[in-house]
């Protein structure tokens, strides 16, 4: 008998959170007749749903009609300025009584966030898109983020990071339910990891940071990022913008987030990733041109905020022109 996989879209949605899972569980059907899945889609309104990408999908039965039992609850996700207000507020009790009538619930991306809204993450541990991961620790205290898991289970909710993680996410809900033998038949079939290696921390970008207001820190960032292999000290910074170390220290960390030193070894880590991604230069090239000085100090710095060396760093990202 097929499981019923029932989808929660909204006008904005990201068209890969929905397409990905629905091809996984598609081709589980394909692959073993005794593991079919059918999956549904549903929103607000039924007819037209746009995504963020311009692609429509047709809803035959608006939330409002949909009935339980329902095996799994996804709902996917989109940037949170793509979503309305009122149809945010409309969309939290249907996903909160849909979940009460589904045997698991689960989210892809940012579609963490309606689960949150609608009360169901309390106390569990989660994962979401690495870019809304400190909007959802901070708006929803009471919920448990680790935002560099590409997946994470916590009883019967199942949470995905970004985008493609939605992928993993279905491909462990397979494996969940009929083994890890027609999951990996299924990677195969379509071409992706069973288990990528790693966290999102390779993906994401180095830092969130705030523009300063004043002009002189906003001139001070441009001259550091073009001068990555020069003394970037605070004693150095500090002295640039004629400030003393303790007041540059604590203006910068107010305006910019960060401490000056953090922004720094981000800022040289990101210029070590834009050079892995696209030139063939050796790694202590590399390391003297960013200001990290050694390969072993560039390996140090990739570990520790990316979790991967820069050589396995270069070897996934590194595209080489034609």
């Amino acid at each position: 008998m097929s499981q019923r996989v029932v989808m929660v879209l909204f006008d904005g949605f990201q068209l890969l959170d929905l397409a990905g899972p629905a091809d996984v569980f598609s081709s589980a059907g394909l692959l073993s007749p005794a593991a079919g899945y059918q999956v549904e889609t549903t929103a607000l309104r039924e007819g037209a749903v746009r995504s963020s990408s311009g692609v429509t999908v047709v809803v035959e039965t608006p939330l409002r009609e949909v009935k339980g039992p329902i095996d799994t609850l996804l709902v996917v996700g989109g940037l949170p300025t793509h979503m309305d207000i009122a149809d945010t507020a409309a969309l939290t009790p249907e996903v909160r009584r849909l979940a009460g009538e589904s045997a698991r619930v689960g989210s892809i991306c940012s579609g963490t966030l309606l689960l949150a809204e609608a009360g169901l993450l309390k106390g569990r541990k989660v994962t979401t898109h690495w870019a809304v991961g400190n909007m959802l620790a901070r708006e929803y205290p009471d919920v448990r983020v680790d935002a560099d898991r590409i997946y994470v289970r916590d009883g019967n909710v199942w949470t995905s990071a970004g985008v493609t993680s939605g992928i993993d996410l279905a491909l462990a809900l397979v494996a969940h339910d009929h083994g890890h033998e027609l999951a990996r038949d299924i990677s195969r079939w379509l071409v992706v990891y069973l288990q990528r290696p790693g966290g999102q921390s390779q993906f994401s970008t180095p830092l969130s940071v705030r523009t300063p207001k004043r002009e002189p820190l906003r001139d001070l960032q441009t001259w550091i990022e073009e001068n990555l292999d020069d003394d970037l000290s605070v004693e150095v910074l500090a002295g640039r913008v004629n400030m003393s170390v303790r007041h540059f220290s604590r203006v910068f960390r107010t305006e910019v987030g960060v401490p000056p030193a953090r922004y720094v070894e981000h800022a040289r880590t990101a210029a070590a990733k834009r050079l892995l991604e696209s030139a063939d230069e050796p790694l202590d090239r590399i390391a003297v041109r960013v200001g990290l000085g050694t390969p072993e100090t560039l390996y140090r710095v990739f570990r520790r905020h990316l979790t991967i060396s820069p050589g396995e760093y270069r070897r996934r990202f590194h595209t080489k022109e034609s």
